[in-house]
């Protein structure tokens, strides 16, 4: 899903709940028109206020009253309205329209500015795009313990999580680093890399995380999809290239082959060009690194990302141990 979809999916959630409140408000409305006497004619002249107010204001209003007699009218109206509710046994809200933000009454803004309701909506088709919806609540920078790790590894990772912090909470799309995430599995790796991409799509940025393994399949899907032929535009493949930070997980669990050297090169290469923030995480040391890919995509990492080195003893393994 690339960002215009999930924004527009955000947008669609706020309108939904909007036209959820109308309709329950109009339902409620035809109810109590029905069985209570004279609802339905004090409700109608509710409705004539905005009208008679701008026929005063423009001079034609007919009937002489002031812009504060008609607001007075429209009171006294709600106040029958409501008493006429409780009388016959509804609540008095019972023909409110009930937006579930009262801020911005579902329209997603306050003004020209966009609602936290609407920016909640956002963070969360974001998350759910990027592939992070399932672990985001269990995996933050807070829940990250240090417990699991000793002496001097237990320094590096402080350093590690203080590093990432900071990097997640300055983040700026097109000046912020790259990082290389080195160290064998189980030390939390995938951990903090989610805990990064949530606070970076907390501020509001476009956030990608995917293994290597999802990665490359898109590619190959585009190539030898339906259409016989690559292309960078299409959906599934153009978000790698135009997220604001990119977090490739497990680089080096794929098949190795030219075409995915080559997709990575480009990738890489692509997003170095632009300023793009991109995070890549392996299991493999410098070495297996360089003889499993190209001397161009090695210098590139080595040469414009910087290094995290994951130390310890394997969490997993620890937990289940606890456990026995």
């Amino acid at each position: 899903m690339g960002r215009k979809e999930y924004i527009n999916r955000a947008k669609e959630t706020v309108a939904a709940r909007r036209a959820d409140s109308i309709s329950k408000f109009e339902q409620n409305t035809l109810i109590a028109s029905a069985s209570i006497k004279g609802f339905a004619d004090i409700d109608r002249e509710i409705s004539l206020t905005g009208s008679r107010i701008m026929a005063e204001a423009l001079g034609k209003n007919t009937d002489g009253k002031t812009i504060d007699q008609i607001h007075a009218d429209y009171d006294a109206l709600v106040a029958k309205k409501k008493q006429l509710l409780v009388e016959n046994g509804y609540p008095e809200n019972f023909c409110d329209i009930n937006f579930h933000c009262k801020k911005c009454s579902d329209t997603g803004y306050v003004g020209i500015n966009i609602c936290e309701c609407l920016k909640k909506e956002i963070v969360s088709a974001s998350l759910e795009a990027s592939g992070l919806y399932s672990l985001v609540d269990k995996q933050t920078f807070a829940s990250f313990s240090l417990d699991y790790y000793e002496k001097d590894d237990k320094i590096v990772m402080a350093q590690n999580v203080r590093i990432l912090e900071s990097f997640a909470n300055t983040f700026v799309p097109g000046k912020s680093d790259s990082f290389l995430f080195v160290g064998d599995t189980g030390l939390g790796k995938t951990h903090l890399s989610t805990a990064t991409a949530k606070a970076v799509i907390e501020k509001g940025s476009y956030v990608v995380y995917e293994s290597a393994i999802k990665l490359f399949g898109d590619y190959e899907a585009r190539r030898f999809g339906t259409n016989g032929y690559f292309s960078d535009s299409d959906d599934d493949v153009e978000k790698y290239i135009d997220c604001d930070l990119l977090i490739i997980d497990d680089l080096g669990c794929e098949l190795t082959n030219q075409f995915t050297v080559s997709c990575l090169y480009n990738i890489i290469n692509t997003r170095l060009i632009r300023k793009k923030s991109t995070i890549i995480s392996t299991n493999l040391n410098h070495n297996e690194l360089r003889k499993r890919y190209s001397d161009r995509i090695i210098s590139r990492i080595f040469g414009e990302f910087k290094p995290l080195v994951f130390r310890g003893t394997d969490i997993r393994e620890q937990k289940i141990r606890k456990h026995k």
